[in-house]
């Protein structure tokens, strides 16, 4: 496997590592350990780069394009192994795709090991996670990569060809593959990373690449209950499905008012119990659940043992996070949530959430369906709008007459003191911004970082 790919860098001239941040420094790291006189070049926005990373001026089979014009000629160059961070939107790529590539790609193409990958607009992260949880109980051995902050190539020491690579993947780690994974889940689709694609349609199709290269005896999971996820489904012999309806599922499992029940032949048989104890809150999580019992169905799993490991798996960090109670009140942390559907399903899984705290980055979103949830939610009392998109949530609440306490902070500190203010002892405050974190903070991670470190910073003003 790695000497595949070795063999395949080897062969191009002209390389490019496009972005180095992490994964562009691990490409680095990979192709130094077994080419270390190969020439390449290194395209980033970062002008300051060699300032940053002084390690690089020691290698004179390096050549630099850095600052604003990183993504000018780009098609000179045999191989760009780009990062999924590169923002590709205004580059006009068609004359070179063929020479477009990234670890992702690489290691699909090459790889001679079992692969699941997981991808949908929200909860790929924690099915992913879920996955990977399960079979490492399962005494299956598998590595975990991907999207979740671990580049493969750091990995591919510890891969052979008996290992099952359990891979979160992203629509920036999809667009431009030319392999898919044996079993590829598609969760869901929803509007998301307009500031990053074409259009919507762009945006799909390059999660849908997750099963475009499957070969006949490859798995096809596909979640249907959003409109698009169903709309864009294509059954094969080895399609498996989820839904909360049983005219969706032909094969794979439905999620029911008691349980979730697989479904295949016309016959239905119970294989979890909606009533067991479970770390995973709310509805919304029973999909990621389905679709990790999927997969460890099409592996020949016992479903009796997996439904264990599934009730301990806990909850990741920003993803519904209990950040503890104080004052009285209980704090979550769902700083992940960057789409109204994510922001709606956190609120109906929390138990008694009367103040929510919404906002961030506009990104032309349609925020239609949350204004209408927030406005008829009646257990909510304490709505906190973060610029910019809290503000025109703010708006149209205020347009309808909304009866509840609106609130317009600053900052995330404003947030969460106003929180601390108005939200009444024994009842829950969420963190579920509904919108990305770009206008204030480098990610999702940083801004429930902060929020959290307030939480603990201003308790003690109200003690």
């Amino acid at each position: 496997m790695i000497e595949k790919i070795i063999k395949e860098i080897e062969s191009k001239n002209k390389i490019l590592i496009l972005g180095f941040g992490r994964e562009g420094k691990s490409t680095y790291q990979f192709i130094r350990k077994y080419l270390k006189d190969k020439f390449i070049t290194i395209a980033d926005g970062n002008s300051e780069l060699l300032e940053k990373n002084t390690f690089l001026k020691e290698d004179k089979n390096l050549d630099f394009v850095l600052g604003d014009g990183y993504l000018s000629n780009l098609n000179q160059y045999d191989m760009i192994i780009k990062s999924p961070g590169v923002n590709f939107k205004y580059v006009d790529y068609d004359s070179f795709q063929d020479k477009i590539t990234s670890q992702i790609d690489l290691f699909l193409r090459f790889c001679d090991c079992k692969t699941i990958g997981v991808t949908g607009t929200k909860g790929k992260s924690t099915t992913s996670s879920l996955i990977n949880y399960v079979l490492k109980n399962m005494n299956q051995k598998c590595v975990f990569a991907g999207n979740i902050g671990i580049p493969v190539l750091d990995e591919i020491d510890h891969i052979d060809k008996d290992t099952i690579v359990v891979l979160e993947l992203s629509c920036h780690q999809l667009k431009f593959v030319q392999a898919s994974p044996n079993i590829s889940v598609l969760l869901n689709l929803y509007e998301e990373h307009l500031d990053l694609y074409k259009d919507y349609e762009d945006y799909m199709q390059a999660k849908l690449n997750i099963f475009k290269y499957q070969k006949s005896d490859d798995y096809d999971i596909w979640g249907l209950d959003s409109k698009d996820s169903f709309s864009k489904f294509t059954e094969t012999s080895h399609s498996f499905e989820f839904s909360c309806s049983y005219d969706k599922v032909k094969r794979g499992i439905v999620i029911d008012q008691d349980a979730l029940y697989f479904v295949e032949d016309g016959e239905k048989k119970k294989i979890y119990d909606k009533s067991r104890k479970r770390n995973l809150l709310g509805e919304h999580n029973l999909y990621n659940v389905a679709a990790c019992f999927i997969v460890c169905h099409i592996l020949g799993l016992d479903l009796e043992k997996v439904s264990c490991y599934v009730d301990q798996f806990m909850p990741l960090e920003h993803r519904m996070e209990l950040v503890g109670t104080f004052q009285g009140i209980t704090f979550y942390n769902d700083s992940i949530a960057t789409i109204p559907e994510a922001t709606i399903n956190c609120i109906k899984s929390i138990p008694n959430t009367t103040t929510v705290i919404i906002g961030g980055m506009n990104r032309g979103l349609d925020l239609s369906s949350l204004v209408e949830f927030l406005n008829q939610n009646t257990k909510l009392e304490t709505l906190i709008f973060l610029k910019d998109t809290g503000y025109l949530v703010y708006d149209e609440l205020k347009k309808l007459g909304c009866n509840k306490r609106l609130l317009k902070v600053e900052d995330m500190r404003e947030a969460v003191n106003s929180a601390y203010l108005y939200t009444k002892k024994g009842s829950s405050c969420v963190l579920s911004p509904a919108a990305a974190s770009y206008n204030t903070y480098k990610n999702f991670e940083e801004r429930g970082k902060d929020y959290k470190k307030l939480i603990h910073e201003l308790e003690k003003d109200y003690e």
